[in-house]
C-alpha cells in the first residue's frame, strides 16, 4: 500500500496555537512530536511508501520534520485548491511508482489517534478490500457520543462479514443534536473522517466517470512531467473543490471498513483538552507562570513568560501566545474559526 498524507488547511480552529503561517499538523499538541510526525510513524507499518503533500509555503517545515522523506515524495501544492485538486496532484505524482492493483490510501496529518497497532490493522484490511475489490473504500469511525460537527456514513449490506466490511448507503451532512442521537442508537451509522483508499486504476476510473473536471485536471498535472513552472502554472488554474463533494460521494459502488482504532479530529479546543488528559479538577496546564484558582474543567496554556492569572472559570479555554490572547467556553469553541479568520483579514488589510 501506498500512503498519502494530505498536510493542508490553515488551522484556524485552533487559533491562536495554529496559525495560517504554522497550522496545527506541524505542532506538538498531544506529545513531544508533532501531528505530522505522529501521522507519519503511524503510517510506516502498513505502508511501501508514504508521500505527503503540502502547500507550498509550509513545505520547509515539513521537510525539516519528516527528514528522512526524499523530495519525490513530498508533493507542493503551488497554493491550496481543496482536498479534491490536493488528491489529483498526489494521484498525478504516485502514478509512476504505484505498483498494478496497489491501493493507495489518502490520510490527514492533523488527526489524534493512540491506537497504532488498531489503525494498522484497520489500513491492511481496507487496502486487501480495495485491491481485491476493484472499489473505492472508505474508513468510517464507529460514533461514541452524538456531535453534530461531523458528516455521518450510513452502513448498507454487509460485503465481508469476517473482516466486517460494508456497502455505503448514504452521506449525510452535518446533524442537529436529535438527530445525531438517533443514528448513534440506531449502531448503522459512521463519523466520516476523510480516510478513502483504491487502486490507482480505480481511482482515475471514478473520476472519468463521475468527476471529468477533475480528470482533465489530472491529465493537465500528468504531461508536465516534473516541469515545477508548468505545474505550478496548471494547478493555479484549478477551481477550489473539496473531494468528497467533487467524487466520493458521487460514486454508488463505495465500501467502508469501521475503524478498529481510537480517533479524534482535534477541531477544537475541547477536543484537544479530551486528547491531553486532566487532572483531579479536569483542567489541563501548560506553560509556566500560571496561577489559578477555582478553576475547574478547562484547559490554560501560557506560551509566553509574563504571568497568566485565572480565577473562577468552569469549561474554559485560556490559551496565550505570542500570537494573541484567546478565551472561549469550551462549548464554543467551534466558533474560534470564524474569529481567527476575522483577525486574519483586519491584518491583511493594514
Amino acid at each position: 500500500m501506498i500512503t498519502v498524507i494530505i498536510a493542508g488547511g490553515s488551522g484556524t480552529r485552533l487559533w491562536p496555537l495554529s496559525t495560517p503561517e504554522y497550522p496545527k499538523h506541524l505542532l506538538s499538541l498531544t506529545g513531544s512530536k508533532s501531528l505530522i510526525r505522529y501521522t507519519y510513524e503511524r503510517a510506516i507499518p502498513a505502508s511501501r511508501a508514504i508521500y505527503v503533500v503540502t502547500e507550498a509555503s509550509h513545505a520547509h517545515h515539513v521537510k525539516e520534520q519528516l527528514p528522512e522523506l526524499d523530495e519525490e515524495h513530498i508533493i507542493i501544492e503551488p497554493a491550496r485548491r481543496g482536498t479534491a485538486n490536493c488528491i489529483v496532484a498526489a494521484l498525478s505524482q504516485v502514478a509512476s511508482g504505484v505498483k498494478p492493483n496497489e491501493a493507495v490510501a489518502f490520510l490527514h496529518a492533523d488527526h489524534y489517534v493512540r491506537d497504532t497497532a488498531g489503525f494498522g490493522h484497520t489500513f491492511n484490511v481496507a487496502s486487501k478490500v480495495a485491491e481485491k475489490s476493484g472499489r473505492i473504500v472508505l474508513v468510517g469511525v464507529e460514533p461514541d457520543h452524538p456531535v453534530t460537527g461531523f458528516g455521518y456514513i450510513q452502513k448498507g449490506d454487509v460485503y465481508d462479514g469476517e473482516n466486517f466490511v460494508f456497502s455505503v448507503d448514504s452521506f449525510k451532512e452535518k446533524p442537529d443534536h436529535q438527530t445525531a442521537q438517533r443514528y448513534l442508537n440506531s449502531g448503522q451509522f459512521l463519523w466520516n473522517c476523510g480516510y478513502f483508499l483504491a487502486t490507482h486504476e480505480v481511482f482515475i476510473s471514478a473520476m472519468k466517470k463521475h468527476a471529468d473536471d477533475l480528470f482533465k485536471n489530472y491529465e493537465e498535472l500528468v504531461i508536465t512531467d516534473g516541469d515545477k513552472e508548468e505545474f505550478k502554472s496548471a494547478y493555479l488554474g484549478f477551481e477550489n473543490e473539496a473531494i468528497d463533494y467533487a467524487l466520493i460521494e458521487k460514486v454508488d459502488d463505495l465500501l467502508v471498513v469501521p475503524a478498529s482504532f481510537d480517533w479524534l479530529d482535534l477541531g477544537s479546543y475541547g477536543d484537544l483538552h479530551k486528547a491531553v488528559g486532566s487532572d483531579e479538577q479536569g483542567n489541563y496546564i501548560k506553560g509556566g507562570n500560571v496561577e489559578i484558582a477555582g478553576v475547574e474543567n478547562s484547559i490554560i496554556r501560557n506560551d509566553e513568560s509574563k504571568p497568566l492569572a485565572v480565577i473562577g472559570l468552569d469549561n474554559v479555554a485560556v490559551i496565550n501566545t505570542p500570537q494573541g490572547i484567546l478565551v472561549t467556553r469550551k462549548d464554543l469553541a467551534q466558533q474560534v474559526g470564524e474569529v481567527s479568520k476575522r483577525i486574519s483579514a483586519k491584518k491583511e488589510t493594514k
